[in-house]
Formats: C-alpha cells, structure tokens, sequence
C-alpha cells in the first residue's frame, strides 16, 4: 500500500491532505540536513510518524480549537492541523529552529487554522481549548499539570504513548487507550460513550 493510499483510509480527510503531507515531508527533509529538526532522516521513517499522528482521526469527534504541548518539528499538532481544517490549532513549540519550521509551513501551505506560539506552555494566557495533544513530552501526570490552565472538565487530551501508558493512566479521569501495533494513544474525557476508568 502506498503512503496515499494509507491516508486515503482515515476518515474524512481533505482532498489536498496526501499533497500537504508529502510537501511538509520534503520540507522537513530539506530542514534537517541544516537544522536538525527531528531524527528522521529518511522519507520512509517522515511517512510511518505521519500516520502515527493521523491515526486518531479515526477516533476523535470534532472540535473547534485544540493546542498541541511541545509540537516539535510538527507532530502531531501540526499534522492534524492539515487533516482538521474546520479546527483551530495552536501549536505550542519553545525552540525557536523548530517553532520558525512550523511557521515556515504555515506560510508555505497556507495554513490559516494554525497559530505558532513560540515559548513554553507556562507563558501561554490561560484559555480554554477543546483538545489537547502532546506526544513525546514528558509524563502524564506533569502534561495534567501543564495543561491545566487550558481545559476544564469538558476537554479531551490525546496523548501519544507506548506500552509503558498503563503505568500513567490518571485514577481520577475518565479514559480510553487505543492501541495500535506500535503506539497507545491516551485520550482522557473521551466521548461519553466510549469512557472507561
């Protein structure tokens, strides 16, 4: 299966998704080899991670604005920004190299659902967002802590995990992990429907 026909399964994507996608992998290809953005140096390893980030779109209800905790070179935030343009995103990213990068494919790919804020998540004013995502940052109980100020009891936060999740889930919350073959996704105050504790 190629890579567009991969995207092609997930649900509802935009007709210019596959074509965003491979411009912002030959855009993070290019990067790299300056800047040092990620460690994925092969278009191979940029296409696995994108479906990584994509996959709980087959899951996630939609939402109006989400923040994405330490976005990095893109994921998942600004992927599902590509894929979600009925939703706003703002993607938290503290290092200025790779928070210049996201604003660099914003422009490019004309991006208009995405705010780049360039500083810790500690800095933001205090909001309230739909969604909150993070992959790759820290721990659950310290992302709770960071995301506080953002949420309230209604907010979903989707984190990106591995097998060691089950020793994060929080007691106190509603959730639900979704596996795949190589990643956990924690979605926290998921849909009613499909809670669990």
């Amino acid at each position: 299966m190629t890579f567009a026909q991969k995207i092609a399964t997930l649900p509802d994507v935009p007709s210019d998704l596959v074509s965003h996608l491979e411009r912002y992998r030959d855009l993070l290809l290019q990067w790299n080899k300056i800047h040092n953005l990620s460690g994925y140096k092969d278009a191979a390893t940029i296409e696995y991670y994108l479906y990584d980030a994509l996959y709980p779109i087959t899951f996630l209800p939609p939402v109006a604005t989400a923040m994405d905790i330490g976005t990095g070179a893109g994921f998942p935030g600004l992927i599902l920004a590509m894929a979600q343009p009925q939703t706003h995103w703002t993607l938290v990213e503290p290092l200025q190299k790779r928070a210049g990068f996201l604003q660099f494919v914003k422009a490019t790919l004309k991006l208009e659902n995405v705010t780049v804020e360039n500083c810790r998540v500690e800095a933001l004013e205090p909001q309230r967002f739909d969604l909150i995502t993070s992959r790759a940052v820290t721990d659950t109980g310290m992302l709770l802590n960071l995301s506080a100020p953002y949420r309230d009891a209604e907010t979903m936060l989707l984190f990106y995990k591995g097998e060691n999740v089950y020793n994060e889930v929080p007691e106190e919350l509603p959730y639900r992990i979704i596996e795949t073959d190589e990643r956990h996704y924690l979605l926290i105050n998921p849909p009613k429907e499909t809670a669990c504790s």
